[in-house]
Formats: C-alpha cells, structure tokens, sequence
C-alpha cells in the first residue's frame, strides 16, 4: 500500500497541505501519515522548565489528533490515517521516519503568509528539497488538489541516465494518468551536441509515457519555467536535485528555493538513487 507522510506544525500553509495531501490519498488510494516534530527550544533544555514542555507536548498530541478527525471526515472514512509525534530536529527527524516508513511521497507545505513563516519554509522545505532522498511534493499556500492532468519536468539534460529517477517519474505518470511536458530552459538558441544526445536518451527512456517537448531560450530560467507552468495549466512541476560542486550547488540552491517559493503549483522533488 503506498503511504504519505505529511509534515505538519498546524500553521495555515501546513493545514492546506494536509488537505491536499487527503485528497490526493483518496485519488491514488494511499494511506497518511500525519507527523509532527516537537522542536524543544534550546535554552529548555539547560533550565527546569519539563512541565511546560509537557504541556506543549500534550497540546501538539490533542492538536494532531484533531487534525485527523478533520481528514477523517474529509476523506469519508476511506483513507487509513495514523499520527506520529517526536520531538527533536525536524531535518533528522523527518529523513528518520521516511526510512523506516519508505513512503510514495512526503508533502509539506511550501510558503506561509507571514515573513516569519517565509524564514521557516524558506529553511525547513528547501533543506528537505534539497537533501531528503524520498519523493518530495511541497503546496503552495491556498492550491487545492484536483486531478493532476499535466506534469512538467524541469530538466537540463545533463547526464540524465546517472540522475533522472525513471521508475519513480514513469510510476508516478501512470498513477495519475497524466500528461507528461519536459522543459528545458537556458542561455543557448540552439542546443549543443551533448545535449541532443542526452535528451535523445532521455526519450528513450520516457517513450511509454510519451512526452511532449519544450525548449526555452531565456537569461531567467527560474521565471521562464513559472511562466510556462502557468500558461500551460500545468498541475505539478518536477525538479530534480542533484549534487553539485560548491559553485554549482550555490547556484542551485537559489534556484530552488525561487522555485519553492514562487511557483503557483506544487512542486515536487525528486533524487537519483545513485546519490
């Protein structure tokens, strides 16, 4: 049975991926886990102040259980949800679960209203994008799951045997009986030699979900890739994070958070297993 694991604090932006995250549950029919880390400040930690972490700790347990009653009647009963509270790191504790859980896909909300809000998902969302080895689908504030029809992958056909995740993009195009768009956008009118090989292989590879084609030619690869999801009604945008010199992942590393932040669609991320 696939499993979701969604990441919550009960804030707004999280509340509307736990609702995402029941809808696609029902649409795929996979069960949810609804997970919460329970970070205990530091100075906590050197002062006796134990009863008010308890109390926090039994206000985090009665607020996860009132979410899934919430899900419960969302979902009409049909999707198996469980709850799972920890206290410690979130990055840790998150990458912890995923391994012994080894879900379809974790979802977590991607941006918040607040400035505050932006520091958190700016942190916690683009560190787990970056660095989480598991399918990694994060909602923008006020998306709303309906049927996702049309995928892009957002590709730079760069040694896409060693670092495009075939199996989990081909499964997830099946799943959802969807429309696959792979994008490339960059500086160049006219693709070099390596990149006509490596997109050849490419659709080599992808040829049962028979993808459509687009290439791009802009200085702003970020933006181009947004105007282009929006313009196409595309319902969910692929990245695909790879390990990078320091230069290089510097470079990534902001356009992946541009990505997270800014996209109107969920966006999910997804590793190479050779990684």
């Amino acid at each position: 049975m696939k499993t979701i694991i969604v990441a919550t604090d009960f804030s707004k932006a999280s509340r509307n991926a736990t609702s995402y995250a029941a809808d696609m549950a029902m649409a795929i029919r996979a069960d949810i886990i609804l997970l919460h880390v329970f970070q205990i400040p530091i100075g906590y930690m050197e002062i006796p102040l134990a009863a008010n972490v308890d109390e926090l700790m039994i206000d985090s347990k009665k607020s996860l259980a009132f979410l899934r009653e919430k899900l419960l009647v969302r979902t009409r009963g049909e999707v198996s949800i469980k709850i799972e509270i920890v206290a410690g790191i979130f990055s840790r504790e998150l990458e912890a679960m995923c391994k012994k859980k080894k879900p379809y896909a974790v979802i977590m909300g991607s941006q918040g209203t607040t400035a505050a809000d932006h520091v958190f998902y700016g942190s916690h969302t683009v560190y787990a994008m970056k660095h989480l080895m598991w399918p990694l689908i994060t909602v923008p504030l006020e998306v709303s799951y309906s049927q996702i029809k049309k995928i892009c992958l957002a590709c730079d056909f760069d040694e896409v045997i060693e670092s495009t995740p075939m199996d989990e993009i081909i499964r997830l195009i099946n799943d959802l009986q969807a429309e696959l768009h792979v994008i490339n956008s960059g500086k160049e009118k006219s693709p070099d030699p390596k990149m006509v090989f490596e997109s050849g292989m490419l659709h080599e590879m992808l040829v049962s979900v028979n993808p459509k084609y687009h290439f791009i030619v802009d200085e702003n690869a970020e933006e181009s890739i947004i105007n282009f999801v929006e313009k196409n009604n595309i319902d969910l945008l692929i990245t695909l994070p790879k390990k990078r010199d320091l230069v290089k992942q510097l470079i990534h590393k902001s356009f992946s958070k541009k990505m997270i932040l800014q996209s109107l669609v969920p966006v999910l991320a997804l590793h190479s297993k050779a990684e």
